[in-house]
This record gives C-alpha cells, structure tokens and sequence, in this order.
C-alpha cells in the first residue's frame, strides 16, 4: 500500500560535510593560487520554525482581527427608505376599503326585525304570502317558518343594538300593529322583542329582546354636530329581508324634511344620504367608516308607489333616537 509523503519542518539545508565536499569539488571555489576559498555566507529570508510560527500567528490575526481593525458600516435607514417600503406594502397588499371595516364593526350589533300578524284574507295579502313562500322554495301555502298557522308576517326591518342587555331601536313603522315581534342577532339566536318605547314624531321604537346572546355588543353612538354634506357612510341592514348587506355612500344633506306618501306623518332635521336603502332597511343603523351609529335609517323618497330607491334615503339623526330610550348619549 502506497503511503502518503511526509514533509519535514526543519529547514532544507545540507550537512556541513557536504557543504564542504561541494565547495573544494567546485572550481570555481579555488582562487588564482588555488586555495580553497570559504563558501559565501547565504543571504536572504531563511524559512525556519519561528518564521513559520509568526506567520501562523499573523495569518489568525488578519482573521479574528478583521473586525476590529477594519470595522463593517451598516447602511443607515433614513424616512426615504421608511416611505419606499410603505409605499411598496400599499402597491403590493390589498386592504379592505373604510366601508369594509366599518361594516365589520357594526356587524355584531344589527338585528333583523320581523313582526307578526294575523293573516288576512284580502286578495292583496294572499298575494305577498305567495310570492314570499315561492322566493324560499315552499309551497305558496305553506306556514312560514315558526309562525302559527293563520300568521304572518306584517313587517321586515332592521334593528340596532343599543344596550347590551338587549335593547335595541328600529322604526315604528316595522312593529306597529305586530301581534309578535322577534328579532334574529348576529349570531342567528332568535328571540321574542316587546316594545318598551316609541317616538311617533320620528318613528322610533325601542324593543327589549327577552333572550340575547352571551357575548352580545353594543353598538358605539356617535354626535352628528360635526356632520357634514360630503362624509361618507354606509348603511347595513336586511333590504327585502336579505342580510346583513351593506350599501356605501355620502351625506346629501342635514337637516332635511320628509312627508310619507300617504301625508300622514313628515319627519323633519333628517339626514340625506345617497348609500343605497331599500323596504327592509327600516330601522338599520347609519354608520360613519368608524363604524359609529350616526342615525336609524327611516326611510327613502319615492316620486311613486314601487317603493325602490331613486339615490335619497333618510336617516334620523343618532341623538333624537337614542333619546328614544331615555337615555341620550351626548
């Protein structure tokens, strides 16, 4: 077997006695009488054991002292970075818009509001029974679901949670003449809902659910003093019993007055708004992107009976409704 070469540390001089033989075999080492000169002292760097060492040494310096002889500068991070960097976020992420996550606030607080009835024989009544029953997949005679035989429902709308025991405003126009009243939460629990209060000058009624949720939240009320034409908002609610649905828009206007197209009631210091609302909105909640309670929405201007929405809606301002409960907030 082959075995690997060695390599001696010592340095590569010859013996003495070699030298010597070398030197009187030379003849260039004889001078013109011919006597043998000395050899020439050898001159330059010599490798040897303590060279070798130093340079090791020298060599674990340059590495394990790189770092301190010549230091590495970090590059400084200035606000023109900071501003790239947020800037690149912004282009790259989608965020949800302000209607999005003031939506997601309000969204535990908004009920929907169903009043029941006895059912009416008129053709009028039959008609409405059919066509809800056919939009749900049922027979056009079928009972709606947990009403009894002979009962209907008499209004669709929408509620807001102001308490967290459970009280909540709507319009009075959605439970009035409702022999029954329940309310769905957001988190599907269905309960009875008694009327406590009513303010018919601005259609307001206050329920008091007789079963909530353990974990129910109220919604955050917010001062329109500061309101004004231009600020957006967004209206949730349950249009034509589908919900929650959210519609954005702005305010059109404060302080404006409506009559009902029946002239029994005009509701005045209204605020206009554009967000889309629609027969079921009633009694929703009028949201600022904060998802704040600005208003109850009441109701939308119809030039004529079909009872769609033409871009005006109307909301009662938050504090002549919370005053609905006793309890005003600012």
């Amino acid at each position: 077997m082959r075995r690997p070469a060695f390599y001696s540390r010592s340095p590569r001089t010859l013996p003495p006695a070699a030298e010597q033989v070398d030197a009187a075999a030379s003849p260039d080492a004889a001078g013109a009488g011919g006597a043998v000169q000395p050899p020439a002292a050898r001159t330059g760097w010599q490798p040897g054991r303590k060279s070798f060492a130093l340079l090791l040494v020298l060599c674990a310096a340059l590495v394990t002292g790189g770092t301190v002889w010549w230091p590495r500068q970090g590059k400084a991070i200035t606000q023109k970075d900071i501003d790239a960097a947020v800037l690149r976020t912004m282009q790259t992420a989608t965020l949800p818009s302000p209607a999005a996550r003031a939506a997601d606030i309000i969204r535990p607080s908004v009920v929907r509001v169903v009043g029941y009835g006895t059912e009416k024989a008129t053709p009028e009544a039959k008609t409405q029974k059919r066509g809800r029953n056919m939009a749900k997949g049922k027979p056009p005679e079928a009972p709606l679901d947990g009403t009894a035989p002979g009962e209907v429902e008499r209004g669709v709308g929408t509620g807001v949670v102001i308490v967290d025991k459970g009280v909540i405003l709507t319009n009075l126009h959605v439970v009035a003449g409702a022999e029954k009243i329940r309310v769905t939460f957001a988190d599907g629990l269905e309960a009875v809902a008694v009327i406590t209060g009513v303010q018919p000058e601005n259609d307001l009624a206050v329920l008091q659910a007789q079963k909530i949720p353990d974990d129910l939240i109220p919604a955050t009320m917010r001062s329109t003093a500061d309101l004004r034409p231009g600020d957006q908002v967004a209206a949730v609610g349950f249009p034509f019993g589908i919900g929650p649905s959210v519609s954005a828009g702005v305010v059109s206007g404060l302080k404006r007055s409506f009559r009902s197209p029946e002239g029994k009631q005009e509701l005045g210091n209204l605020i206009q708004f554009d967000a889309a609302a629609n027969p079921g909105n009633s009694g929703g909640p009028l949201i600022n992107m904060d998802g704040e309670v600005l208003g109850i929405v009441t109701a939308i201007l119809n030039p004529t009976q079909q009872r769609t929405f033409i871009g005006i809606g109307f909301a009662v301002p938050i504090e002549n409704a919370a005053s609905a409960a006793g309890s005003p907030p600012f």
